[in-house]
């Protein structure tokens, strides 16, 4: 029997739970099969300790529960209506096996997509769930039908392989290792192989080593059709320019002369008063410095006077005399006193 379900979240299980004399049963723990309406399918891939390792994210709705042994009043499977189940996702891990097919079909290159037959169609995925069965009253009527809770493990992140749900998703994605492969990616391709192979081997191809031929005539050869088109826009620049500065003088023009505006009482208050008194303006006397402006007059004049003191000592001084000027004014000193005592004896006698 088939029997539509309710999520084990939903108010209703609360209240059956709490309530007494009610006939349940409640079930751990159940091996079951989803069925999921597959909305959207990814190519993802893990982080650098797993070197990357490329997987699929699928998220979709959930449709229906199928366990795998009926449950109490033979119920076979559990269903929900579009909208009404939870949302669910999943994450698909290749093996190894797989992994060499989808690196044949052209993995590492960028045609490499996933294929859209896979969405849009309810998957089979394998899961374990509690499941809570309310049992119907004695009374025989058709509403009188058991109802089903139920709660999905890990239904945020199921772990699928081939192993588990049984489905092989490296068969269904298209070869691109020879149709619709740009040459560029061709020639890494095939470098790549090689370098696993070759002990030594180039980094450029042949084809490549001729680039450098290619940019030197490019970047020789002079480009006629720029020029012109900069001369152009500089011209037109400089046109913009001018009727802007054209412009600009015009409205100052008009305001200046528009009664009220500020401009116009500048014009006949401040700057025709500035204009006279610009003419009748003397010449202003050297500017005198700051040091010269706060010197004190009392020290002017004891400089004055100083400087006089000195001058008359310098002409007070007489020139230091000569060593045969000196002797003669010993001799005539010696001679005035020798004259001196003879003129004292001369009157004593």
């Amino acid at each position: 029997m088939r029997t539509a379900g309710l999520a084990m979240n939903d108010v209703w299980a609360h209240r059956v739970l709490r309530e007494r004399g009610v006939e349940t049963y409640r079930l751990e723990g159940v091996t079951a099969e989803l069925g999921v309406m597959v909305e959207s399918l990814g190519l993802k891939h893990r982080g650098k300790g797993e070197n990357y390792r490329p997987y699929l994210h699928m998220t979709g709705e959930l449709r229906s529960v199928t366990p795998a042994q009926a449950l109490p009043f033979g119920i076979s499977q559990v269903t929900y209506s579009p909208g009404q189940g939870e949302k669910v996702d999943a994450f698909y891990e290749f093996d190894d096996q797989q992994l060499v097919v989808l690196a044949s079909k052209g993995y590492f290159t960028s045609d490499f997509v996933v294929p859209e037959q896979v969405t849009g169609i309810e998957w089979e995925l394998p899961a374990t769930a509690d499941m809570l069965v309310l049992a119907p009253s004695g009374a025989q009527t058709e509403d009188d039908t058991p109802v089903v809770f139920t709660q999905i493990h890990d239904i945020g992140g199921l772990e699928i392989d081939l192993e588990s749900s049984g489905y092989d998703l490296a068969g269904y994605f298209a070869d691109h290792s020879k149709d619709g492969v740009p040459r560029a990616e061709a020639v890494v391709d095939t470098r790549g192989l090689k370098a696993r192979s070759d002990a030594i081997n180039s980094l450029f191809t042949e084809d490549e080593l001729g680039l450098d031929t290619e940019v030197k005539q490019v970047v020789g050869s002079p480009v006629s059709e720029a020029e012109p088109v900069a001369d152009g826009m500089s011209a037109r620049l400089q046109q913009i320019e001018a009727q802007i500065a054209a412009e600009r003088e015009q409205y100052q023009t008009e305001r200046a002369s528009t009664e009220g505006t500020t401009e116009n009482l500048y014009r006949e208050r401040v700057a025709g008063a500035l204009h006279p008194a610009e003419e009748q303006e003397e010449p202003f006397a050297p500017p005198i410095s700051a040091r010269e402006a706060q010197r004190d007059p009392n020290l002017d004049l004891d400089l004055e006077l100083e400087e006089q003191e000195q001058e008359t000592r310098r002409r007070e001084v007489k020139p230091v005399p000569s060593l045969d000027e000196r002797k003669r004014q010993v001799a005539q000193r010696a001679a005035d006193l020798d004259f001196g005592e003879d003129g004292e004896q001369s009157l004593g006698s």
